[in-house]
């Protein structure tokens, strides 16, 4: 396993945040900031992202969920709230099939848990991009699935945001991003999600052209009893929406 670069803060329950692709560790700070008066907070960054560790070779979102049961033990023996977007989500879905153990509760946000043909083929052309001509060239199109156009263009906040993301993607290295559009290519979750029996909250975006709002409605139907939400944001709700975001969290675990 990768070592994992990981921060946390805060104190009370622990929740554990797991970002997207592409993304790191700081897609998560106003969200932190908002529960980090009643939780305990830890945010990591996925192998071969920020400033965790890459893999020399292929893996899969198994794996990923691997690191981070390793990293749920390593900082608690409790069971936590897990939560992932995107990516993260995958991971979430992973996690909660394979270590029922590990986790009080999951939210699956802006996630997948399955790729058809023709959306293989598009990641199999985003990899060819990225291995031939590096990340870069493929961050403006990222900007656009991941934030609407007036968070991209609020100049009070979001526009501020967008250009720091940007950065932390421009700035991931080809073969580690190559490497995990691969595992999330190959997703096929939908079987572990039929075992998972922690309550579950699934968010979608309305505005989420990355992953539909279609995406998580046949999530939260495979998932015994989860709890479907939306919000008025694209891909990156968390970023866009993050007090909203942090809202839907603490209502859900006050709630189970």
């Amino acid at each position: 396993m990768p070592r994992l670069n990981f921060v946390q803060q805060g104190q009370g329950p622990m929740v554990v945040l797991s970002h997207a692709l592409g993304c790191d560790l700081t897609m998560w700070d106003g969200v932190t900031a908002a529960l980090q008066d009643r939780y305990t907070v830890l945010r990591y960054d996925h192998r071969g992202h920020g400033g965790s560790g890459a893999s020399t070779g292929a893996y899969t979102v198994d794996d990923l969920a691997s690191d981070a049961a390793e990293l749920i033990r390593s900082q608690t023996t409790e069971p936590v709230h897990f939560v992932g977007l995107s990516l993260g989500g995958m991971v979430a879905q992973s996690l909660g099939a394979h270590y029922p153990q590990l986790v009080r509760s999951l939210t699956i946000a802006n996630s997948a848990s399955h790729y058809d043909e023709a959306a293989r083929t598009m990641w199999q052309a985003r990899i060819d991009t990225v291995l031939t001509q590096g990340v870069p060239p493929i961050a403006e199109g990222a900007m656009q699935r991941w934030f609407t156009p007036e968070f991209r263009g609020d100049v009070n906040g979001g526009s501020a945001r967008v250009a720091a993301l940007r950065a932390v993607l421009e700035a991931t290295a080809a073969l580690p991003y190559a490497a995990a559009c691969e595992a999330v290519a190959h997703i096929d979750l939908d079987a572990g999600n039929a075992r998972i029996a922690c309550p579950t909250l699934v968010i979608a975006g309305s505005r989420d052209e990355a992953t539909p709002p279609v995406m998580s409605e046949a999530i939260a139907r495979r998932i015994a009893g989860a709890k479907l939400c939306h919000l008025h944001a694209a891909h990156l709700s968390a970023v866009e929406q993050p007090e909203s975001f942090a809202r839907l969290l603490t209502d859900f675990w006050l709630a189970i």
